[in-house]
């Protein structure tokens, strides 16, 4: 079977990846011509742990191709993947303009049957949107179905999480077009993955309340941090007593400085604003919302409270991308805090093992740096805003001779703090009362 995956940023190209690896024949499209000339060599635009290398086998094994031609892509494919961004408007609301456009594409080059199924992440009533734009558009009629397949994908992890998936959920309203895409996963039928099957409706709206629903824990679990702080509670002990639960689970229940990334921040405005226009308040959704925005400021207060005013000193900041093995800095944390570190006078030195060049131009003012130790050399206090596996093995005593004051906020909570303290830095972390030195 022929397919064809249209947008070649994250999701496209790790759903084209992982396709021609099940042995499809896959075309990805994309009007970004440098983007589609570098790919043709193997050069991928982001990093995503093992996906050049699976690029690279699909390229060389002749089942994974590019190129910017619809028509090319319309033409040989059965089943016509759309990945396209769908960024948030001003409202909050998806911006599906992306989508429409490939719709509209799709319809002028089609010339028989073909599954239309949506990866990009979109909202309920999109799946029939598509379809009337279509239906516009055709040039000579032809027959076709739209399905619902949304992506499940976490960043760091996006290949395992295709090819070991927790659940495929496929929305359809045509058997024909069920029983393709069931084909299309045949190969995880070895290991068991459960399908679910439904309207589009429903598989549209799966994707938004699962999202949503991880935010929410990790906002809860914030909120429950900052107070057990004031009521000197250890909050990592507190998650814990928590996830043992099997209701609850362990998973995204880890205090810290607030979420990023692609999907969470736009997924719960797009939530909301979806409730708007149908007259419910989506208050749950909402307040995860502004939790995580309030939580990145109090992390900010954590850092002047510790070290006074901050005119003239230097921080060090371990970590600038949403989360680890990932070079995103969508709604990063880091895109925050540090501005408002430097607003008060502040000198950041950063380093990040995938993300410094392009927060270098985020960030006006930010010093980079080589490594973890560069970074320190000479500064009023160390912050890890990313747990990247490298930051998870500080040598203390090396960092010690290095800072002008030995001064540790961990603000993911990788170390545990009479650890630290033993090697005689203060150590300050979230949910966690703060650890004077002892040594």
């Amino acid at each position: 079977m022929h397919i064809s995956v249209i947008g070649t940023g994250y999701v496209g190209l790790v759903t084209g990846a992982c396709f021609a690896e099940f042995g499809l024949s896959v075309t990805c499209m994309d009007t970004d011509a440098q983007r589609i000339g570098k790919l043709e060599k193997g050069v991928v635009p982001f990093y995503e742990p093992g996906l050049t290398e699976l690029v690279a086998k699909g390229i060389k094994e002749n089942r994974l191709t590019f190129t910017t031609n619809i028509v090319n892509a319309v033409d040989q494919a059965l089943v016509i993947f759309i990945a396209v961004g769908t960024p948030p408007k001003a409202d909050g609301s998806a911006d599906l303009s992306y989508v429409e456009e490939v719709g509209k594409g799709i319809a002028r080059n089609m010339t028989g049957y073909k599954v239309i199924a949506t990866k990009s992440t979109v909202p309920v009533g999109t799946g029939e949107r598509l379809r009337q734009v279509i239906k516009a558009n055709q040039t000579s009629s032809h027959r076709f179905d739209i399905v619902s397949n949304p992506e499940f994908l976490r960043e760091g992890s996006a290949i395992e999480d295709f090819m070991r998936p927790n659940r495929i959920v496929i929305g359809a309203d045509s058997e024909q077009a069920m029983a393709i895409m069931k084909d299309l996963y045949r190969p995880l039928y070895l290991i068991e993955t459960p399908v679910v099957m439904t309207d589009i409706p429903t598989a549209e709206m799966i994707k938004y309340a699962s999202n949503a629903f991880l935010a929410t824990k990790i906002s809860f679990i914030n909120e429950i941090a900052n107070l057990c702080e004031r009521v000197g509670a250890n909050v990592q002990v507190v998650s814990k007593g928590m996830g043992l639960d099997q209701r609850i689970g362990s998973k995204f229940l880890h205090a810290g400085p607030g979420f990023g990334g692609s999907c969470f921040p736009k997924d719960l405005a797009a939530l909301v604003q979806t409730g708007e226009r149908h007259g419910y308040e989506m208050q749950v959704a909402g307040a995860a919302a502004r939790v995580n925005e309030k939580q990145k400021f109090a992390m900010v207060e954590k850092i002047r409270s510790a070290m006074g005013p901050l005119k003239g000193k230097t921080i060090a900041v371990l970590g600038l991308s949403f989360k680890p093995n990932t070079n995103d800095l969508r709604e990063a944390p880091a895109l925050t805090i540090i501005p408002e570190l430097q607003k008060d006078g502040a000198t950041v030195r950063a380093y990040d093992p995938a993300a410094l060049e392009e927060s270098c131009k985020l960030l006006p003012g930010l010093v980079p740096c080589e490594d973890a130790y560069q970074t320190a050399e000479n500064a009023d206090a160390l912050v890890i805003l990313t747990e990247w596996n490298q930051f998870r093995t500080l040598e203390f005593e090396r960092l010690k001779t290095l800072m002008k004051q030995p001064l540790l906020f961990d603000l993911r909570n990788v170390y545990e703090a009479d650890r630290v303290a033993g090697y005689g830095f203060r150590h300050i972390s979230v949910g966690r009362l703060p650890v004077e030195p002892s040594a």
